[in-house]
């Protein structure tokens, strides 16, 4: 490793170690690419594919159930065998499983890949994470570095949809799979030289029941989430989650059993860890309302995907923006106090959403996502460095892990939760004239897409009263969404603002704290404020 060091001082990272991170922004912006530029290629895939309507729904969600069901797995994997190299397998895999995705046959062989191919995400998000605070024990280096990877993770969600737009303009559908391969490509030829090796000294062997028992908890609660969005409770969707819970349970038992734990629940002691963690699965609620927001704009306002994700780029470019401010500020304001005030702002973006109406609602929408998007910045940027920073370096896998799982599941959740909520808002709100039969009626109030579907076959007359009342529903749908978003960052930053409190800005030294409190000890000033030393 490249680095400056003087006297008493924490290594600093040097021109090695910025190449290096520039090589781990590789596989992020890839993997991000990955999340949101299979949309505008489902309906290209099913009429190439044949594949039916529950067939492109495994297309779309089997990824996300997979990487989420192995990134703990993956992270411990990574302790023991070298984070380097986990990272290195999991490039070479997603590369040639990539392209084995894009001339698949058949629905059933996409699926299968797709799944593989979130095997291989969950080794490379944990390693690219854990491998930056190897390489940046400095707390300034560090802080910018995550929000860098943070911001080319926000920029790849942004121009997914945009670049699969394109591609697909051009190319086969294929083509958005072949996007990683030079990417990773790439990372296998420059990583040797530029990324350092890790394994944790004190990483015992592998426990496959543990991993066994994280999937089989994490995979139905996750589906059991996605299924309520669509169907609503029910049995086939409560009896998943309750069945992942127990499994949690069965876990939870398990870890605190085990000499070398696959997850060291001791880390939960950790203050700064615990809150920056909760504070993950908390914001990951507040995308809930993005489900409302993208249905708004091809619904509502009758765009085009690829149109639609042009309207939201400018929020999403904002937030990668605001990513790489936010540890500047954080410099010389507490990290706390630095969400705070981001949240502060996200709260007032989505109360702007409270305000939109069916008629002409677009300019209001892109205000308030932008607005939002100045304030997500913050949480983004410093989030996980204050989850990774709290922990020792050994223990950063699970800490990596952790974080994107909180993250996961609260999107879940979120989506589930606020998809529920507004789903019974929009059903209470339509008010269909009469003439539309009982079986279409059924139909407008399952959904929005329902009633345009519907509208198609209805006379013109009742079809455009059919719409109204529709498009107003969702709209007040979206404005009940919002306001539960602004209600929950609001108390997102009475947390940082109060539970944060013991962490100094990134610039002060641990020792100059003035009037650190010593009940928030476990050295959790210490651990957040300087990453390299590795206490907690």
């Amino acid at each position: 490793m490249t680095t400056n060091v003087t006297a008493g001082s924490t290594p600093r990272a040097g021109r090695r170690e910025y190449l290096g991170l520039a090589v781990l922004t590789l596989p992020t912006i890839i993997l991000s690419l990955d999340m949101s530029v299979l949309f505008l290629a489902q309906p290209h895939i099913a009429a190439d594919l044949g594949a039916g309507g529950v067939q492109q729904l495994w297309i779309s969600d089997i990824y996300g159930f997979v990487v989420s069901g192995f990134l703990i797995t993956m992270s411990a994997l990574g302790d023991r065998i070298g984070r380097r190299r986990l990272l290195f397998i999991g490039a070479a895999a997603f590369g040639v499983v990539s392209i084995l995705a894009a001339y698949s046959t058949d629905p059933i062989t996409l699926i299968v890949m797709r799944a593989l191919l979130g095997v291989a995400g969950a080794t490379l998000m944990p390693s690219t994470m854990t491998l930056l605070r190897s390489m940046f024990p400095d707390t300034k280096q560090y802080t910018k570095a995550i929000a860098v990877w943070m911001g080319c993770f926000m920029g790849g969600i942004a121009l997914g949809p945009v670049v699969g737009g394109v591609m697909l303009q051009f190319f086969w559908w294929g083509s958005v799979f072949l996007l990683a391969v030079p990417a990773m490509v790439l990372l296998l030829i420059t990583g040797p030289k530029l990324l350092p090796e890790y394994k944790s000294p004190s990483a015992g062997k592998l426990d496959l029941v543990s991993a066994g028992l994280w999937v089989l908890m994490v995979l139905p609660v996750i589906y059991g989430l996605k299924e309520l969005v669509k169907n609503g409770p029910g049995a086939m969707e409560i009896v998943p989650i309750v069945a992942g819970l127990v499994f949690g349970v069965l876990f939870v038992q398990r870890q605190r059993t085990l000499e070398s734990p696959m997850l060291d629940l001791t880390l939960f002691r950790n203050k700064t860890f615990s809150v920056a963690l909760s504070m993950t699965f908390f914001a990951g609620l507040m995308a809930g309302t993005n489900f409302f927001v993208y249905q708004y704009l091809q619904t509502v306002e009758g765009l085009e995907p690829l149109y639609a994700a042009l309207w939201l780029l400018p929020s999403m470019l904002i937030i990668v923006v605001s990513t790489q401010i936010a540890p500047i500020i954080a410099q010389r304001v507490r990290p706390g106090s630095t969400i705070a005030g981001g949240l502060v702002l996200v709260a007032i973006g989505y109360l702007i959403l409270t305000q939109l109406d069916a008629s002409d609602g677009l300019a209001m929408l892109v205000t308030g996502l932008v607005v939002s998007g100045i304030g997500i910045g913050p949480m983004g940027a410093l989030g996980a460095g204050l989850a990774m920073g709290s922990v020792p370096i050994e223990k950063a896998g699970n800490a990596a892990a952790m974080d994107q799982v909180s993250g996961d599941f609260g999107i879940a959740m979120g989506v589930a939760l606020i998809g529920m909520i507004g789903t019974t808002v929009y059903r209470g709100l339509i008010d269909l004239p009469a003439g539309v039969p009982a079986d279409a009626a059924e139909t407008v109030k399952e959904s929005i897409a329902g009633a345009y579907t519907t509208a198609a076959t209805l006379p013109d007359n009742v079809a455009a009263q059919v719409l109204t009342t529709s498009n107003e529903a969702f709209t007040t749908a979206l404005n009940v969404a919002a306001l539960g978003s602004a209600l929950l960052a609001v108390l997102l930053a009475v947390m940082s603002s109060t539970l944060l409190k013991q962490v100094p800005p990134t610039g002060q030294a641990p020792d100059a704290e003035p009037g650190a409190d010593d009940s928030d000890s476990e050295d959790d000033v210490v651990a957040a404020a300087d990453h390299g030393r590795g206490r907690s």
